[in-house]
């Protein structure tokens, strides 16, 4: 739903505390009308609001989007900065958005964390940690230079359908054999095959089997 920098910068940013859905929903409108740090701003906040609702915290992240978007403009000559500190330096931008920022856009090897990836790093013992930071400089000690580009994408799609926060599928897990966590989901028991007519076929079979094995027992005589 992005097609450059910016728009990354923007849906990245209204994420925080909202699912992607109501990010795209917002961003579907907002973009065909503004999308560039000039046109944010002259639409100013009052202005970005309603294509935005979709989104948590809609009043603040529109209050933050525009000063964004003229900082940008001012600053930047209307271009998204390549370097840490002047990312985190924009109004409504943090470590995590940075870290975003820089990965995909200026190819740099940032690891991201997010809900998913703290999760997955504490859950298995990859990078515990209190705090995201924590987690953070132990995924990046630990993660091997050549995978570190890309460590945040994977993290995040196992914590997003694997490692979920709820019920994870720990027995199609391709690591449960190396995850250290303590309450992982049993393997559910085998589920009996054939339904109703399965059990039905099972029952006749058993009882031609006793049948059979009355017949064949010694004096009875066969019917």
């Amino acid at each position: 739903m992005h097609g450059s920098p910016f728009e990354l910068l923007v849906a990245v940013m209204l994420s925080a505390h909202t699912t992607d859905k109501s990010v795209n929903a917002a961003t579907r409108v907002l973009f065909p009308v503004a999308n560039t740090p000039a046109a944010i701003a002259a639409l100013g906040v009052e202005g970005v609001k309603p294509y935005i609702r979709s989104v948590g915290l809609y009043n603040t992240k529109a209050a933050n989007l525009v000063a964004l978007a003229r900082q940008i403009v001012e600053r930047h000559g209307g271009e998204v900065p390549s370097d840490r500190a002047a990312l985190e330096a924009l109004p409504g931008v943090g470590r995590k958005t940075a870290s975003i920022i820089l990965n995909m856009v200026f190819g740099q090897p940032e690891i991201a964390v997010d809900t998913h990836i703290f999760r997955v790093a504490n859950r298995t013992g990859l990078a515990p940690g209190k705090t995201p930071r924590d987690v953070e400089e132990g995924l990046v000690a630990g993660t091997p230079a050549e995978f570190r580009k890309d460590a945040h994408h994977w993290l995040i799609l196992h914590g997003r359908y694997v490692c979920t926060a709820r019920a994870p599928k720990c027995p199609a897990c391709i690591i449960r054999d190396l995850c250290e966590y303590k309450h992982k989901t049993p393997a559910a028991a085998k589920a009996r095959t054939g339904g109703p007519i399965g059990r039905a076929i099972r029952r006749a079979a058993r009882r031609q089997s006793r049948s059979a094995r009355r017949r064949s027992a010694p004096g009875t005589r066969p019917g």
